[in-house]
């Protein structure tokens, strides 16, 4: 791909928490597929080829590692012990070395809170590389803000929550929602920012420093 559809395309990495039908809805085409350990297993399953599998692998069976080595148009492998990063940071760095600025992630959460929390703090990781990243599960969608976010409602995530990943976001002014803030803070341990609504087809939300969670969700 040149520079230009890179940046223009979106790298779609399927990691190994909780997956199903709703993450197979997320693909479109031209989307460039990201199987990390398990995840490449479950793209296999359903009949999608990886253009990347990668990972320790050691969450899948042999029989399965040798479904994803004959399915997969690429296959990276590294050592369970020595390596640095999770296999979900390492697909999200590979996507970025490979010029991806679109990046949605899958299957980021399932039982280990750990793992789920250190996949949300890749939001902050990728907006320092200048990319964008969008984490999907079947019930939120979260996404960083920086300086101003356009928010559509969608049926799907009634509830918006503004949570800060920096210990305090300040300046924050919502328009079009429910409940609005002109130039608020926000800090680290208070919930006045969670569960909003959007009541205009379109929101705003603007700040002037630090990072904000934005979370969709439904019950």
């Amino acid at each position: 791909m040149s520079d230009t559809s890179l940046m223009q395309a979106r790298a779609l990495i399927y990691t190994g928490g909780q997956l199903g039908k709703w993450a197979l809805d997320e693909l479109s085409d031209g989307d460039y597929i990201i199987g990390a350990d398990r995840g490449a297993d479950f793209l296999v399953q359903n009949n999608v080829t990886p253009h990347l599998a990668l990972g320790d692998f050691d969450s899948v069976t042999p029989d399965q590692m040798k479904r994803i080595s004959e399915t997969a148009i690429e296959l990276f492998t590294c050592d369970p012990i020595d390596k640095d990063w999770t296999d979900t940071e390492l697909a999200v760095r590979q996507a970025i070395k490979r010029g991806f600025r679109r990046i949605v992630l899958l299957g980021a959460f399932g039982t280990r809170f750990d793992h789920g929390l250190g996949n949300v703090h890749l939001l902050r990781h990728a907006h320092q590389q200048d990319c964008s990243l969008t984490i999907i599960d079947e019930n939120n969608e979260i996404r960083l803000c920086t300086d101003q976010l356009r928010v559509e409602q969608n049926p799907r995530f009634p509830y918006i929550s503004l949570l800060p990943l920096t210990i305090e976001v300040e300046g924050v002014t919502l328009e079009g929602f429910r409940y609005p803030l002109h130039q608020a803070t926000l800090r680290i341990g208070w919930s006045l920012g969670i569960s909003n609504v959007l009541e205009a087809p379109v929101g705003t939300i603007h700040m002037t420093s630090g990072l904000l969670l934005v979370i969709r969700s439904r019950d």
